[in-house]
């Protein structure tokens, strides 16, 4: 049967904007509170056909070591090809180009909320969501060697991952606070800079791969700091899915107790 038949507008997981989306039904993310990384427990919903694929390439968001290409291995496995992108955008272009397989975007944050450029683009694009994985955020201080606090003068990371360290970054009394566009992207940063005190906030991933020292680990404000992924393909996944979910966008004219009359549909 041609997948074309199967792309029903209530599984095209199309958001308008915040004010309109509703979100109806259970989707079982086995996350709970203080879990590890390590210990988030991930469904994987790929075909028996992909299962038996050596290599997959999966498309996502920022430089290697970002927490978007930790959570495509938490959810495919180490036996992917990972491909970064600079911009949102251009990973839902190679999954329509059919450039890689996958893309895994985040949709949003449970201290910062939404996502709004991922949900403009499940908007404007006709790629279909085939799972979600919700991944802990743990940031980490890092560095080309081993500094003492009191000798960094500056620090960069992402906007919101400066935000949910805030607290700590106070403390860095003779640092000046600097944004980059990526978190692992802020490592490229700290590379071209030879000896010179200067740190960044990003995942112990983003240690590993460009052998940078952590300095201080787990320097969020909040340790409940959760991301939720959205997988997206070119077409959906013909599979049974156990605890389904199902997102829809509709839109109201403006006028009082609209939306509430529309959500009490759903009550």
């Amino acid at each position: 049967m041609e997948s074309e038949k199967w792309k029903v507008e209530s599984e095209k997981w199309k958001v308008k904007s915040e004010k309109w989306k509703v979100e109806s039904g259970k989707w079982k993310v086995k996350s709970g509170k203080n879990q590890s990384l390590e210990s988030i427990e991930i469904k994987n919903y790929m075909t028996t056909q992909e299962k038996k694929e050596m290599v997959m390439k999966i498309a996502f968001q920022g430089e290697y070591g970002a927490f978007s290409e930790v959570a495509a291995k938490k959810y495919f496995g180490d036996k992917i090809e990972t491909s970064p992108s600079y911009a949102f955008a251009d990973v839902f272009f190679k999954v329509q180009k059919r450039q890689v397989r996958f893309g895994v975007v985040p949709i949003e944050n449970s201290l910062y909320g939404s996502v709004f450029d991922s949900y403009d683009l499940l908007l404007k694009s006709d790629l279909s969501v085939v799972g979600e994985l919700q991944l802990q955020i743990n940031h980490h201080l890092l560095a080309k060697r081993n500094l003492e606090l009191t000798e960094i003068t500056k620090v960069y990371s992402h906007p919101q991952a400066l935000g949910q360290c805030s607290e700590f970054l106070k403390t860095l009394k003779y640092a000046e606070i600097l944004p980059s566009y990526d978190t692992a992207g802020s490592a490229l940063t700290l590379l071209q800079h030879n000896g010179d005190p200067i740190a960044i906030v990003a995942s112990k991933e983003a240690a590993e791969v460009y052998q940078l020292k952590i300095l201080k680990k787990n320097i969020q404000n909040n340790s409940e700091n959760y991301t939720r992924f959205l997988i997206i393909a070119k077409n959906p996944l013909l599979e049974d899915f156990k605890f389904p979910k199902t997102s829809i966008c509709f839109e109201l004219k403006n006028i009082p107790g609209a939306l509430f009359k529309s959500l009490s549909v759903f009550a």
